[in-house]
């Protein structure tokens, strides 16, 4: 049979076997994933937060904080970080929710008036929404329901989430111990290296993405400031937060800032916020994310936007959320991999070249 075919179909046939194979089991892994995502969302989130907390733990074990101690008050440093920004947010859009109303509904008058679309502004909408709720109440309330449900899982995650970074900043020590007795005895070290790999890659990842948003968080506050823009630090704390969601965390800031900048300061002082905040745009993607992102995780735009539909996908804005990061973890295992079997293959052909 080897006769029949040639050596370069036989490598070729080699090579789509491996494939195959690899796909299934990542097929099979997704799968898993997505039968598992309840249990599994909160270990990946406590993972991303022991990456981006790794170094305020440090730093408290180096003055000598006892292990539980700095860990406690790290996850509680992050609760009162993130409580403060979300309750920024939150105030920042309730204090002129009513003025974006009606910034729309005025909007919507002008476009009516001036193309002869009378029956369908917001205020006619607005006299029939009794016969609508009326029509579709049952459906509303299932609709709260379902949100409420939401909302208690989303919580439910996130105390679950904190309560497992607050483990593995305290037994990080033990980490590799735990990862080298899973491994066979022979692939001990090359398994141990590779979990470094990632973990430092995602960690590389979480503190670039944390300093860009720090940057384009304070360069949009102050421009919001001068523009006199009401609730610009809470604004300013939306753009920090969404940073974590490439692409979609941006738009959806900076749409919101600008719906705000319209509704309390007008349409010429909404077109230079939008300026503001194209210009830090521009800058976080010309001149930060090649100085900042690519010295700590080397991918290619495409790829991140890839990983990110994927992502999307798969698990909707959590997926968005952490398929940078994860995507950076595999591109960290195949470098450990490139620079071990390529080193070795190196020193076994070296003593023939000589």
């Amino acid at each position: 049979m080897q006769t029949l075919l040639p050596e370069s179909v036989r490598r070729v046939a080699a090579w789509c076997v491996v494939a195959l194979l690899v796909a299934g089991v990542i097929a099979v892994g997704v799968w898993l994933v997505i039968v598992l995502q309840t249990a599994v969302t909160p270990v990946l989130l406590a993972l991303l937060g022991t990456a981006l907390l790794g170094p305020v733990n440090r730093w408290l074990l180096r003055m000598k904080v006892q292990r539980s101690l700095a860990a406690g008050l790290t996850c509680v440093a992050v609760v009162g970080v993130v409580g403060g920004a979300m309750y920024l947010v939150v105030r920042a859009l309730i204090d002129t929710g009513d003025q974006i109303v009606d910034s729309l509904r005025q909007a919507a008058k002008d476009l009516a008036e001036r193309f002869g679309a009378a029956g369908t502004s917001l205020d006619d909408l607005a006299a029939n929404s009794r016969d609508l709720l009326g029509k579709f109440g049952e459906t509303a309330a299932s609709g709260v329901i379902s949100g409420l449900s939401v909302v208690g899982e989303l919580i439910a995650t996130a105390v679950l989430s904190l309560l497992l970074s607050f483990f593995f900043l305290r037994d990080s020590d033990r980490a590799v111990g735990a990862l080298r007795s899973l491994a066979p005895r022979a692939a001990g070290d090359v398994i141990e290296a590779m979990g470094r790999r990632a973990f430092k890659a995602v960690e590389g990842f979480m503190r670039g993405t944390t300093f860009i948003a720090l940057i384009d968080a304070i360069c949009i506050t102050v421009g919001l400031l001068i523009l006199r823009v009401p609730g610009a630090v809470g604004l300013g704390a939306l753009v920090f937060v969404g940073a974590y969601i490439p692409y979609l965390g941006a738009f959806v800031s900076g749409a919101v800032a600008v719906l705000v900048a319209l509704a309390d300061r007008g349409f010429v002082i909404a077109l230079w916020a939008l300026g503001v905040v194209l210009a830090v745009q521009q800058l976080e993607g010309h001149v930060l994310q090649p100085m900042i992102q690519s010295r700590m995780v080397r991918m290619h735009p495409a790829v991140v936007m890839l990983a990110i539909t994927a992502g999307a996908s798969v698990a909707g804005i959590l997926g968005m959320l952490l398929a940078v990061p994860l995507t950076a973890a595999v591109f960290g295992v195949i470098g450990e991999l490139r620079t071990r079997y390529s080193g070795a293959e190196a020193a076994a052909e070296s003593p023939s070249d000589s």
